[in-house]
C-alpha cells in the first residue's frame, strides 16, 4: 500500500513522530495489532448498527474513506489513544509475495496427482489471494492494460482446484496495512509510555500470533469454511473499480467452463468425498460473492451455468452450503436471491412453453430454483427460530385417538429440510420474508396439473415445484391443493361405482341432507355417522340438500351449508369458543361442556371447506393454523392471541429493577374465567402462589403462562378439532404447500376487497358487453355500495362474500342478459358465478331491484 503524493512511507511517520527510539518486539507487535484494528474499524466497522464512536464505520459518521486514507487515520487514531469498539477485528488475510513471471500474479501450490501408472506426479495449481489480486488491478491501472488481469481470473476462475484453494484464511494473516507497518519507525510503534491494557489484552488474547513466513491454512470447523469471505468481498470492490467491460467476458467464459466441469464432475462422481465437496463449497461461496451475477451478460451465459452445478451437490453439502450461508453471507442473501429471481423471470417471459415442452423441463429455471431453495433455508436459519420443544407430540395425540379414525399421513419430508433438522414452521422471522420467494411470472405460467402429475410421478420422478412451493404464490398453490382433492373425490367415485357393479352399491358422494331450522344438530348428526362407519367417505364431494328446497347442489348450496354452519357454531352463545375482545378472534373455551366429538365434528367442517373449495367467515388467530401444523403456541403467539397481555408481559420482560415482585405483585398462580364468568385459577408451578415473579424467573414465567393459555387449558378441545380435521386432509399436501399465513388465507380469503378487480375479470354473455348501459349502471351502482353492501352482492352471485386467495382478480364472474327491461329481481347461479340481471332501462330501477335482490336472498326456489 502506498499514500499517493505523500512521499515515502517513512519520511511520513518520521516526520509526524519525531526520532525513532527503541522498542520491544512486544510493545511493537501490540501496537501494529491495535493500527490495524483501528483500520478495520474505519473501513468495516464494529457490526453493531446503533454504535456511536466517530471512528466506526457502524456509527454512519466514517464515510468515503479510500484505502490509504483509513490508514493514515488509523495510525493517528493509534497516537491519540482513541475510542476502539468491541469486537473489531482484523480481517484474516494471509501473507503473500508476488510470483515472477509475466503471465500470472496468481500464486501456485503443488498438487500430488496419481497417474494411470500408479506413480505419483506433482502439478502446479494456481491460487489467488487478497493482497495479490489487489496487486494485479493496482498494476493493470497504473498501466492502461488488463491483459494480466483478464489471464490470471481466466486461470483461477474456470479451475474448481484453483479457486478452492483461493481466498483462504490463514492461521498467520495479515492485513492491507502489515506492509506498511513493518516500515513503520520504532518511534511511531513505540510512543513515550506504557502500551493500554488494550495492547496487552491484543498479545495475551485471542490475536497472539506466532512469526511465520507462510500461511498455514485454516482447518474449518464443521458446517464452517475456510474462506475469507471478507477479503473475497474487498476483492471484488475493488475489481469492480476497474471498467467492467475490461474483464467481464473473460470472468463469464471462466465461470461457464468452471460449472461445465464441476457438474460433470458431481455426476460422474457423486461428489461424496468429503475433501472434494468441501473444496466446492468454496468454489460456490467465492462464485455466489460476485456483483456481476445481477448483470444481463452473466445471467444469460453463466448463472444458469452455476445453479446447475451447485444442485447436483449432495443434500449434506447443500446443506453445510445453507449453514455457511446463514453465518457468514447474511449481507449477500438478498443480493442473491434478487440474482435468481432475476434469471428465473427472464426465462419465464422469454419462454414459449407447450403441453410438450412444459416450464418444468427447462434447465434455467429449475436449476435456480433448486438452489433457491437452498438459499430459503439459510433465510430461516439466519433469522429467529423456535425451540424444536415447541413440535406437537404425535405420537402420544395418536395414541389418544379414536381405533375407528385413520391415523395421519406423514407429510412427504423434504431431503434438505431433513438434514437441517428445521422447516418452515420453525421460522418465527426469517432474514428475508417468505413473501419475497415469490416469483409471480412464474407462478402465473406454470400450468399446476401438469406439475401436479409431475409431483404425483415415481419412476421417472420429475421436477414439480410443489416440491418447491416457496417460491410459488398461494393463489397457484390452492390449484395445486384442488388438483389434488379432486382427484381424491373421483377416485372414491369411482370405488363406489365397482362396489355398485359387484352388488354392494354405496353413495358415491357425500351426502348431507339438514334442516334450515335444525341446521348444526342435523349437520354433526350425519357427519358422526359418516365419520364412526367410514372416515375416508369424508373424502367423497359433498353435496348438500336442504329440506323442503329445490336447490340442486353444483358448489354454490354447499356454500351456504358452510356459511349458516359458521355463523351458529361459532356464536359465542354456543359455548364451544370464545372472542377475543382485543382482536375479535375465536378461541376454544376452556371450560366448554360439549364432548370431544363435537369438538371433532367441527375440525371435520373446517377440513371439509378446505377439501371442497369453499372459502369460511372464521376469524381464528394465527398460533390455531400453527398448532393444525404440528406446533405449539408460544409466548410470541399471544402477540396476535392478546396484543394487550402481549404488551403486560413484555412491560414484565423489559423491567430492569431490583423491586419487581414489589413492582408486578405476580406469583406463579393464574386466573381466568369459566363460561359462566366465574373466576378459576391454576398454578403454573408447584405451590406457585407463593412464588413471586422476580428478575431470575420472569421469562420462565411468560412461557409458562402463554403455555398454559395456548396448549394445556384447550388441550382436549384442541386435540378432537385437530383429529377431526386431519380426518380430511390425512392424505392431502396441505402442510407441504403451505405455511400458516397461508392457510389462513385458504380458510378465510384474502384481505383486500376490491371490486375494480372483479370488474376487470368479469365475462357477459347474452348480448352484453363491457360498454353496455345497464353493465355501465351496474358498476356505478356497484362501486357506490357500502363495503357491507358489497359482501352481500358478492354472496348473492357466488354463494360466498369472502374473496378468495389471489384476490377478486380470481373470482371468473359472469352476467348475462336476462331478457329485456321488467320488474323481475336479478337471479344468481351461485354454482356457476352467474348473475342474470335483466337490461333495465334505468339506473334507479336496477339499483332498486339490485337492492332488494341481495337484502332478501337467502334459501332456494324464491324466484
Amino acid at each position: 500500500m502506498s499514500f499517493e503524493g505523500q512521499g515515502d512511507p517513512g519520511e511520513h511517520f518520521t516526520s509526524r513522530v519525531g526520532a525513532e527510539s527503541p522498542c520491544s518486539d512486544m510493545k511493537r507487535a501490540a501496537a501494529k495489532k491495535l493500527i490495524e484494528r483501528y483500520f478495520y474499524q474505519l473501513t468495516d466497522g464494529c457490526g453493531n448498527p446503533s454504535c456511536d464512536n466517530q471512528y466506526c464505520a457502524s456509527s454512519g459518521k466514517v464515510t468515503n474513506l479510500t484505502a490509504n486514507e483509513a490508514a493514515a487515520q488509523a495510525i493517528s487514531l493509534f497516537s491519540q489513544d482513541a475510542r476502539l469498539c468491541d469486537g473489531v477485528q482484523p480481517s484474516k488475510v494471509a501473507r503473500t509475495t508476488l510470483e515472477p513471471g509475466p503471465a500470472s500474479l496468481a500464486q501456485s501450490l503443488p498438487i500430488k496427482n496419481v497417474n494411470p501408472t500408479g506413480s505419483v506426479e506433482e502439478k502446479s495449481v494456481p491460487y489467488l489471494t487478497e493482497s495479490k489480486l489487489l496487486d494485479i488491478v493496482e498494476k493493470c491501472r497504473a498501466e492502461g492494460s488488463y491483459s494480466l488481469l483478464i489471464r490470471t481470473l481466466g486461470e483461477v476462475f474456470s479451475s474448481a482446484q484453483a479457486l478452492s484453494r483461493s481466498f483462504l484464511k490463514s492461521e498467520k494473516t495479515e492485513s492491507p496495512l502489515t506492509a506498511l507497518l513493518d516500515r513503520a519507525p520504532e518511534s511511531l510503534l513505540c510512543p513515550p509510555g506504557d502500551l493500554s491494557k488494550e495492547a496487552v489484552r491484543s498479545l495475551q488474547g485471542e490475536d497472539k500470533e506466532e512469526d511465520s513466513s507462510d500461511p498455514t491454512p485454516v482447518v474449518p470447523l464443521p458446517d464452517d469454511t475456510n474462506v475469507d469471505l471478507p477479503a473475497v468481498r474487498r476483492v471484488y470492490a475493488a475489481l469492480w473499480s476497474l471498467p467492467v467491460e475490461a474483464f467481464q467476458s473473460a470472468l463469464v467464459n471462466a465461470l461457464v467452463t468452471l460449472a461445465d466441469s464441476i457438474e460433470l464432475d458431481l455426476r460422474v462422481f457423486g461428489g461424496n468425498a468429503a475433501d472434494g465437496t468441501n473444496s466446492l463449497l468454496n468454489v460456490f461461496l467465492i462464485v455466489f460473492e460476485i456483483p456481476v451475477l445481477v448483470s444481463s451478460e452473466c445471467l444469460e451465459m453463466a448463472l444458469h451455468t452455476v445453479c446447475k452445478a451447485a444442485s447436483c451437490l449432495p443434500v449434506s453439502a447443500q446443506a453445510k452450503l445453507a449453514r455457511i450461508w446463514a453465518r457468514h453471507c447474511k449481507s449477500s442473501l438478498v443480493d442473491i436471491l434478487q440474482s435468481l429471481q432475476q434469471l428465473i423471470t427472464i426465462k419465464v417471459i422469454r419462454g414459449a412453453f407447450t403441453r410438450d415442452y412444459c416450464i418444468q423441463d427447462t434447465d434455467p429455471i429449475t436449476a435456480p430454483t433448486k438452489v433457491m431453495k437452498i438459499l430459503y433455508y439459510a433465510s430461516i436459519l439466519a433469522g429467529e427460530l423456535e425451540s424444536p420443544d415447541l413440535a406437537l407430540d404425535e405420537d402420544n395425540e395418536a395414541a389418544g385417538a379414536d381405533k375407528s379414525t385413520p391415523r395421519a399421513a406423514a407429510t412427504p419430508q423434504d431431503p434438505l429440510a431433513v438434514e437441517l433438522g428445521i422447516s418452515s414452521l420453525d421460522a418465527r422471522n426469517p432474514l428475508i420474508p417468505f413473501t419475497d420467494f415469490y416469483n409471480e411470472p412464474l407462478s402465473d405460467t406454470v400450468e399446476m396439473d401438469k406439475d401436479f402429475a409431475y409431483y404425483k410421478s415415481e419412476q421417472p420422478k420429475k421436477f414439480s415445484f410443489m416440491n418447491y412451493a416457496f417460491i410459488l404464490t398461494p393463489a397457484t398453490k390452492t390449484l395445486g391443493l384442488y388438483y389434488d382433492n379432486r382427484i381424491r373425490m373421483y377416485s372414491e367415485r369411482r370405488m363406489s361405482f365397482l362396489q355398485t357393479v359387484v352388488g354392494q352399491p354405496t353413495n358415491p358422494y357425500l351426502k348431507v341432507k339438514v334442516r334450515r331450522d335444525h341446521l348444526i344438530e342435523d349437520a354433526l348428526v350425519e357427519l358422526e355417522v359418516v365419520a364412526m362407519e367410514n372416515p375416508y367417505d369424508l373424502k367423497k364431494q359433498l353435496v348438500v340438500e336442504f329440506e323442503g328446497e329445490q336447490g340442486v347442489d353444483e358448489g354454490g348450496v354447499s356454500k351456504e351449508f358452510f356459511q349458516l354452519v359458521v355463523e351458529e357454531i361459532f356464536n359465542p352463545d354456543y359455548g364451544m369458543f370464545t372472542t377475543q375482545e382485543d382482536t375479535q378472534t375465536m378461541w376454544f373455551n376452556p371450560t366448554s361442556f360439549e364432548s370431544d366429538a363435537q369438538f371433532t365434528l367441527i375440525g371435520v367442517v373446517l377440513g371439509l371447506a378446505i377439501y371442497n373449495n369453499v372459502i369460511l367467515d372464521v376469524r381464528f388467530p394465527m398460533v390455531l393454523y400453527r398448532k393444525l401444523l404440528g406446533r405449539k403456541g408460544s409466548f410470541a403467539d399471544l402477540a396476535d392471541w392478546n396484543p394487550t397481555l402481549y404488551k403486560t408481559l413484555m412491560d414484565m420482560l423489559d423491567y430492569q429493577n431490583d423491586d419487581m415482585a414489589d413492582t408486578f405483585m405476580q406469583t406463579f398462580k393464574v386466573g381466568y374465567k369459566d363460561v359462566f364468568g366465574s373466576p378459576l385459577y391454576h398454578d403454573l408451578k408447584e405451590n406457585g402462589d407463593e412464588i413471586y415473579v422476580c428478575q431470575e424467573n420472569k421469562r420462565e414465567f411468560v412461557d409458562l403462562y402463554a403455555d398454559f393459555l395456548l396448549n394445556q387449558s384447550v388441550e382436549r378441545q384442541f386435540k378432537a378439532f385437530r383429529r377431526g380435521f386431519q380426518m380430511v386432509t390425512d392424505e392431502s399436501p396441505l402442510a407441504l404447500l403451505f405455511r400458516p399465513e397461508e392457510i389462513e388465507q385458504l380458510v378465510c380469503g384474502s384481505k383486500i376487497f376490491d371490486f375494480a378487480e372483479l370488474e376487470a375479470a368479469t365475462e357477459y354473455e347474452g348480448g352484453y358487453t363491457a360498454e353496455s348501459d345497464t353493465i355501465r349502471s351496474f358498476w356505478q351502482v356497484a362501486h357506490s355500495l357500502p363495503i357491507e353492501s358489497q359482501r352481500r352482492l358478492l354472496q348473492f352471485t357466488t354463494g360466498s362474500d369472502r374473496v378468495p386467495v389471489g384476490g377478486l382478480s380470481r373470482l371468473k364472474m359472469v352476467i348475462a342478459r336476462h331478457g329485456p327491461d321488467s320488474d323481475r329481481l336479478p337471479i344468481a347461479h351461485t354454482c356457476f358465478n352467474v348473475l342474470l340481471l335483466p337490461d333495465y332501462s334505468t339506473k334507479e330501477k336496477l339499483q332498486d331491484r339490485l337492492l332488494k335482490a341481495i337484502n332478501y336472498s337467502k334459501g332456494f326456489g324464491m324466484l
